[in-house]
């Protein structure tokens, strides 16, 4: 019997994100991967699409780690690129002291000087495979490099919206906590608005379906959905009509600013959203954590986001059995 261990990969993830959303940024960092960035980055084993996090700019899955650029050099002249052309890009890690910092000329340097020991073609332009390198607590790090795309900003050309929406980092992050593993995850937006977090979801290849009691919106929602070549289930249903069982329910409660809704009417929300749901993760302006506990939900996590004097939480909740 082969009682050999495999090697669990590494993976390096950067970071960036506002003050008004680092606490934000954390929860999500702290779902994704169980901790948060450090240095604006994560060092982990779970490897997740760059792409998915509005804060994330880029993976580096490490190939090598050594002392010096010397022993990076020594081990990467072993690697033989067959049958495709690569490009090496110098990954700033803006955490780093000072005495690490290295300016761009000698990025560039670097770059060319771990190319040209790389045994394969390499190319400027359109290359099909990028290769990181950089400076982490002292330690030079190597490995395909995969920078992220910013899917949520071409979201925000949707055709239709309106102020007091999530803007689509927001949305997007809210996706993320809400289900990490999309894998087998059957999800809803029971009280979808204009559609930001399903377009968010739907992008990322999730199976969410979403509703509202508002007829008025629903060709809006229809519409923001089908723009960005997505196509999703979007019903005139109140969430007190809803009869299927999901995994987890994301859910912006409406709010005072928009329209008017009573605190027997967040109760009510909640309440049925324990009911179609194992999970739920609500954004609210509003305290809201005795109506929670009352209600049967049990407060796993949470983060507030800001924008100006504008707050809003982010709250995790699990159902009680």
């Amino acid at each position: 019997m082969d009682h050999t261990e495999k090697k669990l990969l590494t993976y390096i993830y950067t970071y960036s994100c506002n003050g008004g959303e680092h606490s934000l940024c954390a929860l999500e960092a702290r779902t994704l991967f169980g901790a948060e960035p450090q240095d604006n980055m994560v060092k982990s084993h779970v490897m997740i699409d760059p792409s998915r996090s509005p804060f994330i700019k880029e993976r580096i899955s490490v190939i090598y780690e050594e002392e010096s650029l010397q022993e990076i050099l020594k081990q990467v002249a072993a690697l033989q690129i067959t049958g495709e052309t690569f490009k090496v890009v110098y990954v700033k890690n803006e955490g780093s002291s000072k005495t690490e910092k290295i300016g761009f000329e000698n990025r560039r340097a670097i770059e060319k000087e771990v190319g040209l020991h790389i045994n394969g073609e390499a190319a400027l332009e359109h290359p099909k495979r990028l290769f990181g390198i950089m400076v982490v607590n002292g330690r030079w790090i190597f490995g395909d490099y995969v920078k992220s795309e910013s899917v949520w900003h071409r979201h925000q050309q949707k055709p239709h919206s309106y102020s007091t929406a999530l803007n689509t980092r927001v949305a997007r992050a809210v996706v993320n906590i809400a289900i990490p593993n999309p894998s087998g995850i059957k999800a809803i937006d029971p009280c979808c608005g204009i559609g930001t977090v399903l377009v968010e979801a739907l992008s990322m290849g999730i199976d969410i379906v979403g509703s509202d009691k508002n007829p008025l919106i629903l060709n809006g929602v229809r519409e923001n959905i089908a723009y960005f070549g997505l196509s999703g289930e979007v019903t005139f249903t109140d969430i007190r009509d809803i009869t299927n069982h999901y995994d987890v329910a994301i859910i912006d409660l409406p709010y005072n600013l928009c329209c008017a809704i009573t605190p027997e009417q967040q109760k009510e929300i909640i309440s049925h959203a324990r009911r179609i749901a194992q999970k739920a993760v609500i954004v609210t302006v509003e305290a809201i954590d005795d109506i929670l506990l009352e209600e049967g939900f049990s407060i796993i996590d949470r983060a507030v986001v800001s924008k100006g004097k504008f707050t809003r939480e982010v709250i995790v909740c699990n159902k009680f059995p």
